[in-house]
């Protein structure tokens, strides 16, 4: 059986395709008793031999041919040897696309197709030296292809993060701005033990050394009277010291510290994870603290990522039994009004 390219790459197999290849095995979509398909389907059935030619054209020449294609073949041919039928996205072939849809593939559950319209999986697919917008990663799967053509799938959800900490930090609290920290001499012993800030300065010492994100975050609500340098305007000295040390990232960690903070979640330094915070979802003491449960890398709203660090995020965080999460921030700065949110969880999926 031959097939033969029509307008926007779509090959139509004539005569029993859809009976031979849509009815039985879900490729394509129907035209009469003929088969449209797109171009990755039409490289699977040349390479499992279901297909003689397109245009002529043999397994290899036309996968050379069809810029673009090798990385989805390899992609959408793992998917088909693990059981499930798929369909390249493309308007008007399912129900199930919609419009501004950006995947690559729908993946239908096992014993179910495209006649089915229920979607397991929506699929990109990248090569691991392409970038990925965050905007992307809309709760689809992102399939990430390496140079041995080895297959990455990381599956993505948009959802907020929520907790049930309970803690009503004490007022004027005196502190100290040190450099790049804050200490608090004499605070009473539910800021760390029940409300878990900062950091004891000693077993024996009753003063705790916070954070400059920590600080800033007390001292907005009256929690801390920081005194730094005889300004008057502790909290603002604190803002300035951290936009001094990092940037629009701090303005940045602090949106994402804050809106954690007022939803019941503990966030800590993530730095020996390589990243912003992890957090607990559950403090009622630290003395009986439970496991972190996310790592948290704080990112503004138009990143792009690199495949390679995405996944090493998400290994390093599967390793440490936690789930890597992503605060993509817009719009915080120095005078700006409260920042959106996005809130990105990435995680292995083996389909």
């Amino acid at each position: 059986m031959e097939g033969q390219t029509r307008t926007d790459d779509i090959v139509r197999v004539p005569a029993n395709g859809r009976e031979r290849f849509y009815d039985s095995r879900g490729y394509g979509r129907p035209a009469g008793d003929a088969l449209d398909l797109a171009p990755v389907e039409a490289a699977h059935l040349l390479y499992r031999g279901d297909l003689d030619s397109v245009d002529g054209q043999g397994f290899r020449e036309y996968l050379s041919a069809v810029g673009g294609l090798a990385v989805r073949f390899f992609v959408y041919k793992d998917l088909r040897d693990r059981g499930f039928y798929c369909s390249p996205t493309r308007e008007g072939w399912s129900d199930a696309v919609d419009p501004d849809d950006t995947a690559d593939f729908l993946v239908y559950p096992r014993g179910k197709g495209p006649w089915d319209e229920v979607v397991e999986h929506r699929v990109h697919v990248v090569g691991e030296r392409t970038t990925v917008a965050a905007s992307q990663l809309d709760g689809g799967v992102l399939a990430v292809v390496d140079e041995e053509s080895e297959i990455t799938y990381l599956d993505t959800s948009r959802a907020p993060v929520d907790g049930a900490t309970e803690h009503e930090p004490p007022t004027g609290v005196a502190a100290t701005l040190l450099g790049d920290r804050v200490v608090a001499w004499e605070p009473p012993e539910s800021l760390y033990e029940q409300g878990f800030y900062g950091q004891p300065l000693d077993r024996d010492d009753d003063a705790i050394q916070l954070s400059l994100v920590e600080a800033a975050y007390l001292a907005e609500r009256g929690a801390l009277d920081v005194q730094a340098d005889d300004r008057d305007d502790g909290h603002a000295a604190v803002l300035a010291r951290g936009r001094e040390a990092e940037g629009d990232r701090f303005d940045r960690r602090l949106a994402v510290y804050t809106t954690l903070r007022d939803r019941g979640v503990v966030p800590k330094t993530g730095f020996k994870f390589g990243a912003d915070f992890r957090t607990y979802a559950e403090v009622e003491s630290v003395e009986n603290l439970g496991h972190s449960e996310l790592l948290v890398r704080v990112l503004p709203a138009g990143h792009a990522f690199a495949p390679r660090d995405l996944a090493l995020d998400v290994r390093l965080a599967h390793g440490v039994r936690k789930e890597m999460m992503f605060a993509l921030v817009d719009g915080a700065g120095d005078g700006a009004d409260s920042p959106s949110i996005e809130w990105l969880r990435v995680q292995r999926l083996t389909p």
